[in-house]
């Protein structure tokens, strides 16, 4: 496996800086040198966010600096990491900012882009997909490497790439926030187009909670409901499905009793089977 990724920080991606360089390895540049990355997943930067960094930047100034490449033919800085710090400080009105110089290749860009954008939890779910998809069909990375570098589940991300293959309704419900990721994965054990925009239709329509979609959804596909529980759910144990789910990267079910209970881990296929059994194994 490759070695990088989120365990050890953006640094661990990002080569020691080029030679020449000030003392400390910051450079300020003119803003209007520098580029946005091409490579950026985030395709949306909310206006009332970068009013409040700016406002912050106008104060304080960048106190992080940015990381760049430079792009000697073009005479420009590209950005890797700090869009949301660039445009706040041109909101600002710098004239410079500081930057670190690295020399790294296109999947870099990416992956690093992709890993602040994951720590800081910045990314829309298909924006995330997106990404991930790059990674594995332009530079060949498994869904594996893909996870390492980002500190995701394999399933996870396996998961998050599905996304993509939801019809456009669906798609379009998901990145206008109106259905959450948890209802988008739900739609995703339906086997047509048809019937996930038809319960996606029913989602809207009732306000249903991910839950209620769930359930909806093993109703349509003909598979037995589980029985409901025969109290209001404990916040504690809600809270603890979830942690688990955020983990595992696929629905997960707790019932709690007195003297035990159990917990379900759903999968959708041979090769999410797999992943969650070399997971749970260490494998």
């Amino acid at each position: 496996m490759r070695k990088g990724g989120l365990g050890k920080g953006l640094d661990a991606l990002i080569p020691s800086e080029t030679p020449s360089q000030s003392e400390g390895g910051t450079l300020f540049v003119p803003i209007e040198q520098i580029v946005p990355n091409p490579r950026q997943p985030r395709h949306l930067i909310e206006d009332g966010s970068l009013e409040e960094l700016a406002h912050s930047i106008r104060e304080h100034g960048v106190l992080q600096p940015l990381i760049v490449t430079f792009e000697s033919q073009a005479n420009q800085y590209i950005l890797i990491t700090g869009e949301r710090r660039w445009r706040a400080a041109k909101l600002a009105g710098l004239d410079s900012v500081p930057v670190l110089v690295r020399q790294v290749t296109e999947q870099q860009r990416l992956e690093l882009a992709l890993i602040e954008n994951v720590q800081r939890a910045d990314l829309m779910p298909l924006e995330t997909a997106e990404a991930f998809r790059n990674l594995n069909d332009e530079f060949g990375l498994t869904h594996e490497e893909i996870a390492y570098r980002v500190g995701k589940s394999r399933v996870a991300v396996t998961n998050t790439i599905r996304l993509l293959n939801l019809p456009e309704p669906v798609r379009q419900a998901l990145a206008e926030q109106k259905i959450s990721e948890g209802h988008a994965r739900a739609l995703l054990a339906l086997s047509s187009a048809v019937a996930q925009v038809s319960v996606l239709n029913t989602i809207l329509q009732k306000d249903l909670t991910v839950r209620q979609a769930e359930e909806l959804v093993r109703r349509l596909s003909g598979t037995r409901p589980e029985p409901a529980p025969h109290k209001p759910a404990d916040p504690e144990i809600e809270a603890l499905e979830e942690r688990l789910r955020a983990s595992l990267g696929t629905k997960v079910t707790l019932r709690h009793g007195k003297k035990g209970g159990s917990l379900t881990i759903h999968y959708y296929s041979d090769e999410e089977l797999n992943a969650l059994v070399a997971q749970i194994l260490k494998e």
